[in-house]
């Protein structure tokens, strides 16, 4: 496979947008202090936030699991928890990469197209995005005193800032220009590969179907909720970690899980910087300060990490392993 030098730069330059971010939000801070914050953890509680993250992943399988049955793919359990944890290995390297490894290794293991894979995780990522608005409405609605100043002041004002800073002629060129290439490729696919773009179309439209063609609508919204449920718990056992945070009440973990999912979405590798500086930023809001939710974010985020790369290097031997035997 041929070296794609631009790709690499693209990734490279989010990984240092990453780093810088991580730079800015540790800058000025006593990292001393938040080292032996670090250390004097109690892992005890990190080790049970971390299960709380795992039954989320297993959760997170079976539901993919329910889409692939509904289009009458028989795929396994355990092949659907290896793909997802192998997935999610893969994004620590590759920003987005986890969601097209992951239905790689769907296709290997259970032969299923690849375009129909996709289209069962763009349609569950739908209802991820979907269950992040909704408890994000629900966060405003039942904490809007708490979170309101700091959207407003630190979110909206400097928007607004940048957006006054934007030439709208060149956006509106660069948007032409935009449309454009994409019709133009469009145009050029179906022409030049009208059969193969046909097959591919059809393969999506099956993947986006299945959610329409389950039986058991109520159990796959039951996972959905259970992802974040779990999601939501291992940030709260994890305040018991620090004593800077263990007496926050599962409210503040709604917040952060709530601020995380956004920080999650940016294109950087594992979330690093971002992650840090928004859980941090939601926890000072609970009155913690910025320096301790440092300390916080960096545990959680570390033990995270370190349970997908122990976990996916499990999960991407067993399926080197499988394909050998075969």
């Amino acid at each position: 496979m041929a070296f794609d030098l631009k790709a690499a730069l693209k990734y490279i330059i989010l990984f240092l947008i990453g780093v810088g971010v991580l730079y800015l939000a540790f800058r000025g801070q006593d990292l001393g202090k938040i080292w032996e914050e670090i250390k004097g953890a109690d892992f005890f509680w990190v080790i049970v936030s971390s299960f709380a993250v795992w039954i989320a992943h297993v959760l997170r399988a079976l539901r993919w699991q329910m889409l692939y049955r509904s289009i009458q793919y028989n795929v396994g359990f355990w092949n659907a928890y290896h793909a997802v944890i192998i997935g999610y290995l893969a994004n620590l390297a590759l920003p987005r990469f986890g969601e097209i490894g992951r239905c790689s290794v769907i296709n290997k293991a259970e032969k299923v197209p690849m375009f129909a894979s996709i289209g069962t995780v763009i349609t569950e990522r739908l209802f991820d995005v979907l269950v992040l608005l909704l408890t994000s409405v629900a966060m405003l609605v039942f904490q809007y005193d708490i979170v309101s100043d700091f959207l407003h002041d630190t979110i909206y004002l400097n928007l607004v800032k940048k957006l006054s800073a934007i030439n709208y002629l060149w956006l509106l060129l660069i948007g032409i220009i935009v449309i454009l290439l994409i019709v133009s490729a469009i145009y050029f696919m179906r022409q030049k590969f009208s059969q193969k773009f046909l097959r591919i179309f059809v393969s999506l439209r099956q993947g986006f179907g299945s959610y329409s063609k389950l039986k058991q609508k109520g159990l796959f919204l039951s996972y959905t909720l259970g992802i974040w449920v779990f999601y939501s718990l291992s940030m709260y056992f994890a305040f018991s970690s620090i004593s800077a945070t263990s007496g926050l009440h599962f409210s503040a973990a709604f917040t952060a899980i709530v601020f995380s999912g956004f920080a999650m979405a940016a294109p950087i590798q594992g979330g690093i910087g971002v992650f840090h500086w928004v859980v941090a930023q939601s926890l000072v809001l609970y009155g913690v300060l910025f320096k301790d939710g440092l300390a916080y974010a960096t545990i959680i985020h570390s033990s995270q990490v370190l349970l997908i790369l122990v976990l996916g290097s499990l999960s991407l031997l067993r399926v080197l392993v499988q394909k050998r035997t075969r």
